[in-house]
């Protein structure tokens, strides 16, 4: 009987021993980011200002035999993300996912509007990250934080100055960490997703007007799901991503790189 001490190679794409904090995880891109880490083999704590849900979503996540748990956070108030980080373990994964968006044109903001936008987009994940990324960097085995940031990390729409901003932001963050933090083994980079639906966007798609200028003008026509970000975010979570840190991905269809028209040539 042939017998072999042949091992196989562990998945470059595998999370197993990880400890992966996904802040924003109660819908959405968050969630379906965190169902994937899980799904991968970390340990994962699903982080949100809704306590209940992220509960319910623990424990389907356990019921499958997968480890997660569950964290207060509210990335509205520095202070609030102070206390939250005293009971996060440290990390070797942290995704930003959480963020708002209102839509109006840019002289009927109201400053109450533009604080809470900036607030929970920009500062609260910047003071997040400061405070968990710095544990990355002391305890000196490396890390991955993957920002998730938007189309207007890249390109400009109408009615979304605020909401700009913050996802520039990021992704200036990402670009500026990534070079500071390289020489620890920490990659830093930043999803940038295209239309997807979510309980954010979902009235505004709802005209069929909306989704026939989609289908006129990307490569694939569909709106997109959180599902479609999810398996990147595993990726840059992976040490399959060692080599890949500073980087802007767009998930989008192709809308920021392809055009379509409607000519055909003749058969």
């Amino acid at each position: 009987m042939y017998t072999s001490d042949f091992m196989p190679t562990p998945s470059p794409f595998s999370l197993q021993g990880k400890t992966a904090l996904v802040a924003g995880a109660s819908r959405g891109i968050g969630l379906a980011i965190a169902k994937e880490i899980a799904a991968a083999g970390a340990h994962t704590i699903l982080a949100a200002r809704s306590a209940d849900k992220l509960h319910q979503e623990v424990e389907a996540l356990k019921a499958q035999g997968l480890s997660a748990d569950a964290r207060t956070l509210d990335v509205s108030s520095n202070d609030k993300v102070d206390e939250a980080c005293k009971e996060i373990p440290d990390l070797d994964i942290l995704i930003n996912v959480a963020g708002t968006n209102v839509r109006k044109r840019f002289e009927d903001y109201t400053p109450e509007e533009y604080n809470l936008i900036l607030q929970t987009n920009l500062h609260g994940i910047v003071r997040l990250t400061q405070i968990l990324g710095k544990r990355m960097v002391d305890r000196g085995t490396g890390g991955k934080i993957v920002m998730i940031g938007s189309l207007t990390s890249l390109i400009a729409f109408p009615f979304l100055s605020p909401y700009a901003i913050t996802k520039s932001g990021l992704w200036g963050l990402t670009r500026v960490l990534a070079a500071e933090w390289g020489r620890y083994n920490i990659q830093v980079n930043c999803i940038a997703p295209g239309f997807i639906e979510t309980d954010l966007n979902r009235e505004m798609w709802k005209p069929q007007f909306m989704r026939d200028w989609l289908r006129s003008g990307q490569a694939n026509p569909r709106l997109g799901t959180p599902e479609d970000i999810a398996p990147l975010a595993v990726f840059l979570s992976s040490r399959g991503s060692d080599y890949v840190t500073g980087q802007c991905i767009a998930v989008d269809g192709g809308f920021t790189t392809t055009g379509i028209w409607p000519f055909e040539p003749p058969k």
